[in-house]
């Protein structure tokens, strides 16, 4: 007997984000970018020493430890920052929070699925301005009325990065609109629009530890930005889960971020194996755009994605694909370490002919 009509007119339906393959095996796993490496010593140091009767206590609903480390970081006072349970948490958040106006909100038609998802699911109205064929933001797009603006950099799936210039041009265009950039990768690409958060009040920056700082299981994640937006996203977090980070992310998040020495020498390390990682895919005849992230998002022009991403996971080499029209020849293919991408590369060197 199934739910009765009635029933499920009043439930909400939504198409739900899809993330990578999480293979519950050995394998070499470059498809959802996350860090190959492990995190600051510290951390462990932290997992090793923590009591664990500190679990029966609840977490400080201020996070207060771990947004003063982030304060001291990145050189911003502590109620300009706003912690959550990974960016995917904070930028939820964000949505409910900041758009809330019948103007749509924008973001590229190419880029992160779950805004779609977020959008959908809050019943706020949306448009997807194209990526040029470069899959580049046309900034004139961005020009137009809106309740707000989304959008990550570097983008992905594509990885490519857009100068602070541009972002700037896109604030300048929308002091009325809180416009927001996503920077779950910015530490292997350039300047973050941190900087820019002093002249700009409707800019909101968001981070993660998931990819630089090798954290994408404590699901640590936070915002920066004017006080004011930051209060107004405290009280939505307060009205929907006042204990978000739990007692033991907020300890390894501070150690993490208190180490700036091996975060740096992580970074160098990934970008040094990204650049080489893209001679050898041009070596082997891929395309792709100029990769500014921990992943590369290539084509190549004699053989189908779909059958080189079956390939590829049929030899236990996991890399990610989509189906979707513009993008369903290519590969996003993360950086893993030089081991792992030497295994990529040798199966690929015999695969293309």
């Amino acid at each position: 007997m199934g739910i009765h009509p009635n029933v499920l007119k009043n439930i909400r339906h939504v198409t739900p984000y899809v993330p990578g393959e999480q293979p519950q095996r050995k394998v070499i796993k470059l498809n959802t970018n996350e860090n190959p490496y492990p995190p600051a010593p510290g951390v462990r140091k932290v997992l090793e020493e923590f009591h664990t009767d500190a679990l029966r206590l609840y977490p400080d609903p201020a996070a207060e430890l771990l947004t003063e480390e982030l304060a001291r970081f990145y050189e911003v006072e502590k109620e300009q920052v706003f912690p959550g349970v990974g960016s995917d948490d904070v930028l939820s958040l964000c949505f409910l929070t900041f758009f809330n106006s019948e103007k749509p909100i924008l973001f590229p038609d190419i880029t992160y699925s779950f805004y779609k998802v977020w959008a959908e699911l809050y019943r706020i109205p949306y448009r997807c301005p194209k990526l040029d064929k470069e899959f580049r933001m046309n900034r004139a797009d961005y020009y137009q009325e809106n309740g707000g603006i989304i959008f990550p950099n570097p983008n992905a799936p594509t990885a490519v990065y857009e100068e602070l210039e541009f972002i700037e041009d896109i604030l300048e265009h929308n002091r009325e609109s809180v416009v927001i950039v996503d920077e779950a990768y910015v530490d292997f690409a350039g300047k973050s629009a941190l900087e820019l958060i002093e002249r700009y009040d409707n800019l909101l920056v968001v981070q993660t530890f998931s990819k630089a700082r090798s954290m994408a299981g404590m699901r640590i994640g936070y915002a920066i930005g004017n006080k004011e937006l930051i209060r107004y996203l405290n009280d939505v977090k307060y009205s929907f889960n006042s204990y978000t980070l739990n007692q033991l992310s907020l300890i390894c998040g501070a150690e993490a971020v208190r180490d700036r020495a091996y975060f740096e020498k992580n970074i160098r390390k990934i970008i040094q194996t990204r650049e080489k990682a893209k001679g050898e895919l041009a070596n082997l005849g891929f395309a792709f755009p100029d990769a500014k992230a921990n992943f590369i998002f290539a084509t190549h022009p004699d053989y189908s994605a779909e059958e080189l991403f079956l390939a590829l996971k049929k030899a236990d080499i996991y890399v990610r694909h989509w189906n979707s029209e513009r993008i369903k020849e290519y590969l996003r293919i993360t950086v893993g370490t030089e081991e792992e991408m030497r295994i990529l590369f040798d199966f690929l060197k015999h695969y293309i002919k």
